[in-house]
């Protein structure tokens, strides 16, 4: 199986994948996390680009979508092997962050093409301001009019592909049994 949590930053992937991947790991499940950006030369290449103030520009974020599908591409193998094996492969955002980021679905649908879609796909949703606090000011992402513009964009993708929402506002915890309890019956598990 593979799950991907997606959302704007700040809205508590990282911390969010972490309590999901002990849980199944408690639950006696085989888990392997994956992230985008990759570690390989193309995600340090994203990571480096993404510290540009033009990082939120539309056409510096058409070529980031271009670096993130091969990126993605760099991932497949890692997630068939793992499936193959009978692994939760949990993922810290997937193609969908392209759909919303870089914008124009079917050009982004295109050049993923080869891409596996996850199984799952749970949305953490966070209003701007509360982004905006636990950001920080680390990057050129957290201005309070493109992080609105992105959670619409994630909403309305969440609706039209028949994602989870998941309301982020609320705490760590009831977060993390929300997820729960939408992943527990795709895996045969009562909570």
């Amino acid at each position: 199986m593979y799950i991907c949590l997606e959302g704007i930053d700040g809205s508590g992937k990282s911390t969010q994948i972490a309590l999901l991947e002990k849980w199944l790991k408690d639950c006696g499940f085989d888990v392997i996390q994956i992230f985008e950006p990759t570690d390989s030369s193309v995600g340090n290449l994203i990571r480096e680009m993404l510290k540009s103030p033009k990082a939120t520009d539309r056409d510096f974020q058409r070529t980031l979508g271009l670096l993130f599908a091969a990126d993605r591409m760099i991932l497949m193998e890692k997630i068939k092997d793992a499936e193959l094996l009978g692994k939760i492969v949990i993922s810290d955002r997937c193609f969908f962050s392209s759909m919303v980021y870089q914008d124009e679905e079917e050009w982004i649908s295109k050049i993923n093409k080869f891409v596996k879609k996850p199984d799952i796909v749970i949305l953490l949703d966070l209003n701007a301001e509360t982004a905006l606090k636990r950001c920080e000011g680390k990057d050129h992402f957290e201005n309070k009019i493109f992080l609105e513009r992105i959670r619409d964009q994630y909403l309305e993708l969440a609706e039209n592909s028949g994602f989870f929402v998941v309301n982020a506002n609320t705490g760590i915890n009831k977060v993390h049994e929300d997820i729960k309890k939408i992943i527990s019956p795709k895996l045969g598990m009562c909570i």
